[in-house]
């Protein structure tokens, strides 16, 4: 069997570097907010090129941070509207929720799966406050123009980066780099995952990362004295080890990757397929790659009888899940045909050659 992911193996190669960094963070007997986390923060930083890097406990609460210190800064408040990807995962929607805003679904473009500039601002009103795209399965959105209309509107943007690690823009800067602040998820699973929940924000903006280092943290700077009705999200000492550890890995995973990718892109021939466009190799770090088949539940299960694990990356649109019944009369067709036919294909730094020569050639026999 061909697994989806072997993220069982992926870490193996780094098993002596994380014990080395495990027997460090216990023999510190300092496992919340210490010299790890520092160390992490700023090379996150440099690595995507931003003044700050904030560290939190997953990818969500990255986002609900970021929406929450606006607030705290005046510059939003309860029952502002943010505009986001109506084919998203939930996460970017239960973010702004969960912030005492209204998320405002916008249609996706149908070949790059990625927020469509175009329809956005259609959809402003004098309530609206932020854009918020998300760079689907690693690609980076249209950051261009989406950036255009923001500061024609004066509206923030604010980069999901939870699949993006790493993508470069085509000003040369990357993802988490793109906006006025960014939300970053290091599930286990993503390009850059620790082996845990992690999360971290990062932006230039210095008063909003100062609020968020609080708000982190119960609301407070220094221990008992509470600026902010804060929360409990900090990144601890021994995931913010690892993550220093594979994050020197990164850009050679991803090379791989691209390589995985382009096999596929190259040799895919079936025309039941449908391949993703990809708007600029350097702008795909492809977390996933996703096709689309229409008779999906039948493709997916011929790839399992041959020995080919998938995955559908997501096979409920987030206007359609019983936690938003208040847009569940909502029509979204082009979102609906992507969570209808998408599938995700075996994807890693990992996969063998041979594998993807014996994936390729069971998907043109389809």
């Amino acid at each position: 069997m061909i697994k989806f992911l072997d993220l069982q193996k992926i870490n193996l190669q780094y098993q002596t570097e994380f014990t080395d960094a495990f027997e460090r963070v216990l023999k510190s007997g300092w496992f919340i907010m210490g010299k790890e986390l520092d160390v992490f923060e700023n090379e996150f930083a440099s690595y995507c090129g931003t003044e700050y890097c904030i560290g939190v406990a997953n990818g969500l609460d990255a986002l609900i941070l970021i929406l929450e210190g606006y607030k705290e800064l005046g510059i939003m408040q309860d029952g502002d509207e943010v505009i986001v990807p109506s084919n998203t995962y939930i996460a970017s929607i239960l973010a702004i929720s969960r912030a005492g805003l209204k998320p405002i679904l916008c249609e996706p473009n149908i070949d790059t799966y990625l927020l469509d500039a175009n329809l956005i601002e259609p959809l402003i009103t004098e309530r609206t406050k932020a854009i918020m795209p998300v760079h689907l399965y690693g690609q980076l959105c249209d950051m261009n123009a989406i950036n255009s209309i923001a500061k024609k509107h004066s509206l923030k943007v604010i980069e999901d980066s939870a699949q993006s690690h790493g993508a470069v823009y085509i000003n040369g800067k990357k993802s988490g780099n793109l906006g006025d602040a960014s939300g970053f998820s290091f599930y286990p699973g993503k390009n850059l995952g620790a082996l845990g929940d992690a999360g971290a924000v990062t932006t230039n903006d210095a008063e909003l990362a100062n609020v968020l280092k609080a708000l982190r943290n119960y609301g407070s700077h220094k221990k008992y004295h509470n600026l902010y009705k804060g929360i409990n999200s900090r990144l601890d000492e021994i995931q913010a080890a690892l993550l220093s550890i594979k994050l020197k890995y990164l850009d050679a995973e991803t090379i791989l990757r691209k390589q995985a990718a382009d096999f596929y892109l190259s040799n895919i021939v079936n025309s039941k397929i449908t391949l993703p466009l990809i708007t600029a190799k350097e702008a795909h770090v492809f977390h996933v790659f996703t096709v689309r088949v229409a008779e999906r539940q039948h493709f997916q299960q011929y790839l399992l009888d041959n020995g080919i694990e998938t995955n559908i990356h997501y096979p409920i649109p987030p206007h359609e899940q019983p936690a938003y019944k208040e847009i569940n009369t909502q029509n979204f067709p082009i979102s609906e045909l992507i969570h209808k036919e998408i599938i995700s294909l075996p994807l890693s730094p990992i996969i063998p050659e041979k594998d993807l020569a014996y994936i390729v050639g069971v998907i043109n026999n389809y």
